[in-house]
Parts: C-alpha cells; sequence; structure tokens
C-alpha cells in the first residue's frame, strides 16, 4: 500500500525520484525518503515524516547523483516517524532498501538478528530485510537478494541499492506490485505506471516470484530460484496527462466529471445491435460454457464489493441465474465450497488488491473458472484470471472510487445482458437495456450539472455527526456505496440499511440530529419507499431523498434522470458521490488523501 519508486541512468536522480513521489503519494503519505548512490562511492539518505513536500524540504541542493530508490509509505510496522520511513540501511550503511507488503515472520527473524548483535533503527518489518541482504555472505547482490529473499515469509515489492554495487538496482516482487519502466540508456522501477509515464510508456510487470536487475542501458528478470525469464515490454494506455489534476481543485473532482467520457468508453465497441446483445471478447467464455453456468460468485473489497452487490443483482435478474457477492477477504479464510458449475468473478479497480488475488490464486488451486474485471490492463488479476473484462475508466488518483465504481457496474451491466442473450433474455429487452445503456453519459452529465445545488444541500448536512443510508433491492447497494464515500472523505460516521429494516431496530436511531438519505427509484418499490419515509418523518427525522420525481416526505430530493429500471443505480450513486465530496470539502476534509486510508490495499 506504499509507493516505490527508482532510476538509473545518466540524470540528476533526486528530482526524477522526488516527482515520481509525489505521483505516487495517493499510495501512501504518512513518511516518504530517498536514497541515492553518490557520486564518490557510499549511500546517501534523506527521510521525513508527513508528505513528499516535507521530504523535498529536506533534500539538500548537493543531494546528486544517478542512482537512487524512493519511496512514500501507508504505516503498517511502527508509527509514521522518521525513523520508520524508508529506505532503510543495514548496519554499515551499504544496503538500502524500500518494502511495500508485510513480512509474517519478521518478529521471528528480528529476534535471531537482535540475538547475533544487530541493533535496529526502526519499528519496521522492512529493516529486518535489509540487515538480512547487509549480512549475506553472497558473491553478487542477485543473488544476496535471493538468499534473503529465500528467508522471507509474507508479501513484497522490493528495491535494493548497495553501496558496493553502484551500477544496478535490484527488484523483486511477490503479491505487491513492481513495474519497469524501460528508457533510452536509463530504467526505472515503481510500484505503479503513475510514475513512469512522464518519462516512458514501455513497461514491463513483473510477476510473482519473478526479480529484475536495472542497469543504465540494460535489464534483466529471473525467478527467485535463479531461472531467466523472458520479458517483453508493453506500452502504457494512458499518457501522462491522465495522471494530471487537468484543472480541478481535486483529482475526486477531475474523476467525478470524468464519468461522462468514461462511461462512453466502456461501452464503446462492445454493443451488438443486430443481436440486440453485446461482445466481450475477453471473457474467453463461448455460448456453450456460458449456458452451463449454473452459480455467479462475485468477490471485491470495500467499493469493488458494493459494485459486485449491484452486478449480482443485475445477472439475477437479467440471465437468471442465481448470483451474489461476498468480500474477497472473508471468502477464503471461510472454507468455501468450490463448485465447477459456478462462475467466479474478481473485481479490483487497481487489478492488485490482495485479498482479491488471493481469493483468485486459492479458486484457480481449486480447479475454479475465474473472471477479472479491473481497470489496469496487465495487472495481477487480470493476468492470472480465465478471462475477464476490462472497464476502461482511465487512472483514478483519488484515493476513494468514483468513475471506477460507475464503470464497474455498467461493466457487469454488459456482462449480465451478455449472458441474459445467450439464455433467455428477449430480442425486446435487449433493445431497450441497449438504449438505456447509450443514454447514460448524457443523464449523468444532467446529474453533474445539479453540483450547485447538491453543494448547497452539502453545507446543510455537514453538521451531522451521524447520518443513515436506506435502499431497498437495487437500491440497497447504492445506499451502501454512498454511506462508505461519507466515512472515507468526510469522516462523518454513516450507516446504511435495507429500507425494509427499518423497524427491526435501526428506527431506534432516528431523530432530529439524525439526518435519513434514502434512495427512492420509481419503480415497483416507490410505495414501500415511501412508507419507509412516512416512518422517519414520524420521528423527526429529516430526510434527503434522491429519487425520479419530487418526493412529499422528503425535506430535500436530488431529482434524477430516469433511466431503464435494471440500470437506476448507476445514476442514483453519482449525486451521492457529489454530496460526499461536497460535505467533506465544508469540513476542510483532505478530499484526495483521506488519513489512515490508501488507494491500492496491497496487503492483507
Amino acid at each position: 500500500m506504499c509507493g516505490i519508486v527508482g532510476y538509473i541512468g545518466k540524470r540528476d536522480v533526486a528530482p526524477l525520484l522526488l516527482e515520481g513521489l509525489q505521483r505516487l503519494e495517493y499510495r501512501g503519505y504518512d513518511s516518504a525518503g530517498i536514497a541515492i548512490a553518490g557520486k564518490s562511492g557510499g549511500l546517501k539518505t534523506v527521510k521525513a515524516k508527513g508528505r513528499v513536500r516535507e521530504l523535498e524540504a529536506r533534500v539538500p541542493k548537493r543531494f546528486t547523483g544517478t542512482t537512487g530508490i524512493a519511496h512514500t509509505r501507508w504505516a503498517t510496522h511502527g508509527a509514521p516517524s522518521d525513523e520508520n520511513a524508508h529506505p532503510h540501511l543495514d548496519a554499515e550503511g551499504k544496503v538500502a532498501v524500500v518494502h511495500n507488503g508485510i513480512i509474517d515472520n519478521a518478529t521471528e527473524l528480528r529476534a535471531k538478528l537482535t540475538a547475533d548483535g544487530v541493533e535496529f533503527r526502526s519499528e519496521t518489518d522492512t529493516e529486518v530485510l535489509t540487515h538480512l541482504i547487509g549480512r549475506s555472505q553472497a558473491d553478487t547482490l542477485e543473488e544476496k537478494v535471493r538468499q534473503s529473499l529465500a528467508l522471507i515469509e509474507g508479501t513484497y515489492g522490493v528495491a535494493v541499492l548497495h553501496a558496493d554495487f553502484p551500477d544496478r538496482i535490484v527488484v523483486a516482487r511477490n503479491g505487491s506490485p513492481v513495474v519497469l519502466g524501460i528508457g533510452e540508456k536509463e530504467m526505472f522501477v515503481a510500484s505503479d505506471v503513475a510514475a513512469l509515464v512522464t518519462h516512458t510508456r514501455q513497461v514491463v510487470t513483473l510477476d510473482d516470484g519473478e526479480m529484475a536487475t536495472l542497469k543504465a542501458d540494460d535489464f534483466r528478470t529471473y525467478t527467485t530460484d535463479g531461472a531467466r525469464t523472458t520479458a517483453s515490454p508493453t506500452t502504457v494506455e494512458w499518457e501522462a496527462e491522465s495522471y494530471d489534476m487537468g484543472g480541478h481543485d481535486t483529482y475526486m473532482h477531475k474523476e467525478m466529471a470524468e464519468q461522462v467520457e468514461a462511461v462512453d468508453r466502456v461501452l464503446r465497441g462492445r454493443i451488438d445491435d443486430r443481436f440486440s446483445t453485446v461482445h466481450l471478447g475477453g471473457l474467453n467464455l463461448d455460448a456453450r460454457e456460458a449456458r452451463a453456468v449454473r452459480r455467479v460468485k462475485i468477490l471485491g473489497c470495500g467499493t469493488s464489493y458494493h459494485a459486485g452487490l449491484i452486478g449480482a443483482g443485475l445477472i439475477e435478474e437479467l440471465a437468471r441465474i442465481p448470483a451474489d457477492a461476498e468480500p474477497a477477504s472473508e471468502f477464503r479464510y471461510r472454507n468455501p465450497v468450490v463448485d465447477p458449475d459456478t462462475l467466479y468473478v474478481a473485481v479490483s479497480q487497481s487489478g492488485e488488491t490482495y485479498d482479491v488475488l488471493a481469493a483468485v490464486q486459492e479458486l484457480k488451486r481449486k480447479g475454479a473458472r475465474v473472471l477479472g474485471m479491473v481497470n489496469v490492463v496487465g495487472s495481477a488479476i487480470a493476468r492470472e484470471t480465465d478471462g475477464g473484462v476490462y472497464v476502461h475508466a482511465g487512472p483514478e488518483v483519488c484515493v476513494v472510487s468514483t468513475k471506477c465504481f460507475t464503470n464497474t457496474v455498467v461493466a457487469f451491466a454488459l456482462l449480465a445482458l451478455h449472458l441474459g442473450r445467450i439464455r433467455d433474455l428477449s430480442v425486446a429487452d435487449g433493445k431497450r437495456l441497449i438504449a438505456g445503456l447509450r443514454k447514460l453519459p448524457g443523464q449523468i452529465a444532467e446529474i453533474l450539472e445539479q453540483e450547485p445545488e447538491i453543494k448547497k444541500l452539502a453545507k446543510e448536512y455537514a453538521n451531522a455527526k451521524s447520518m443513515m443510508f436506506i435502499g431497498r433491492v437495487r437500491g440497497y447497494p447504492v445506499a451502501l456505496e454512498a454511506s462508505l464515500k461519507l466515512k472515507e472523505i468526510s469522516y462523518i460516521h454513516a450507516e446504511a440499511y435495507p429500507a425494509s429494516e427499518l423497524k427491526h431496530g435501526p428506527l431506534a436511531l432516528i431523530e432530529p440530529a439524525m439526518p435519513t438519505v434514502a434512495i427512492v427509484p420509481d419503480d415497483d418499490l416507490l410505495e414501500k419507499n415511501r412508507a419507509a419515509l412516512e416512518e422517519i418523518k414520524a420521528r423527526s427525522g429529516p430526510i434527503l431523498a434522491v429519487a425520479h420525481r419530487e418526493q412529499e416526505k422528503a425535506d430535500h430530493t436530488i431529482v434524477v434522470p430516469k433511466s431503464e429500471h435494471e440500470l437506476d443505480p448507476i445514476l442514483m450513486g453519482i449525486p451521492l458521490q457529489l454530496l460526499a465530496y461536497h460535505t467533506a470539502l465544508a469540513l476542510g476534509r483532505d478530499i484526495d488523501k483521506p488519513r489512515n486510508l490508501a488507494k491500492s490495499v496491497t496487503v492483507e
């Protein structure tokens, strides 16, 4: 959940590394550090608690060199501090290591090293690896790193610099992403392509159990067992400008605004008007295999899980296949029954979410068929699954997901339509849904135009200490996601319940100080939802409704355009993204980098 960047070449390395850290700061922002191989020999390091700007202020003007590694941290072992910031050095100051992931047996290794006289300077698990490499008697840096990693249990993406081998950087991956950037007589390494695209779009993504040696004019890849591997560079889809703020005050605001074009992109080239269906060539699932599916299980975490809940509803409704979603973080720990007739779908914005990736690996081990639904092309989940759907949302830098959530739900609508047309969904329903999908970008634009009114509403609700979100059937996952968004960036406590469950306990919380946000689509449950509003109003609870028409019992109503009823969740969630955003803005929160969170959760 941290950011790694490294460089070897002819350019002055410190400005390059600091720029890369700025682009990776959404992956962790508790502390940061930099280490370079000095021109006169030895390693020079600077570390600082806090944001990358704190580190930049500490870097001396004469901090020069052409090889270096850097890191921005999201704390796991040890509180944010200068001492716990990466890179970590060995006892002689010759080895510098930056590390993403968690070393599970760090306590045991630390005890052994301490017994041997090693003095630790930090509370981190990473420092264990640094001392192991520094104490290795192997002749090459590659072998020192290999020997040390063999003692490690857990996950890692690492980059290693050694004063005795200033012509190279050695990197390795197991469960945490490592990407090589291939330049002209210069090489880069990072945990995310965001740090690379300014300088090169030619990249190599390491697989788990793979290492690489970077020199200024060459690179080679090999396994942690020493076997040579073949790696061909691929071209990154996005330009460097895609990672800029583009005139917006925050990345979140930019990414919400991009949903119009993002949804158009996920639809483009996939609709088949002739047969009233869609083409999803990456599924690697022919019609016979699709008809043999008896159940669909969707796995994701956080926002991806909520998208999966909407996706499960769409698949059941359109394809008439039993479907459900559950958190991937819980799935593999409950000894699940893995059915050969079940199609599993793993959902992850980054394609690197550790809990989802681990669930995929467990399912593959048991012979299951697994599809991926991810945003990042070539990511670990995309590579490990049998096929899947790219959601084509474009780079998402804000820690909380908006456009990727929306595109993922649209991608599930495409998958559900595809499966439905293979089974029993009529041509007429296929045409109806395709027409609805095509209207989505324009309808999203209509909702975004309501931002000034939603901003005013947000100021009215910003003083709430707690908020309730409710919805029924299709509306309930929308309530869950809206509740999560508010918590993530405003720090206001929020809970989401099915509206039908109010009488079974949560109604006890309703009072004038507890606002309720109600999802009220104009569907066959409209009167049931209105009855819930009556219950809240009878207890003097303030109500904000998101609906297709004004609601009498609500204090305020955000009116959204009517879509096909199956697609209602896509549109009804967007004004609640804006509500969370402007609530957080009114409270002065750091919206792109909320406390305690990071973008890509690559640790368990």
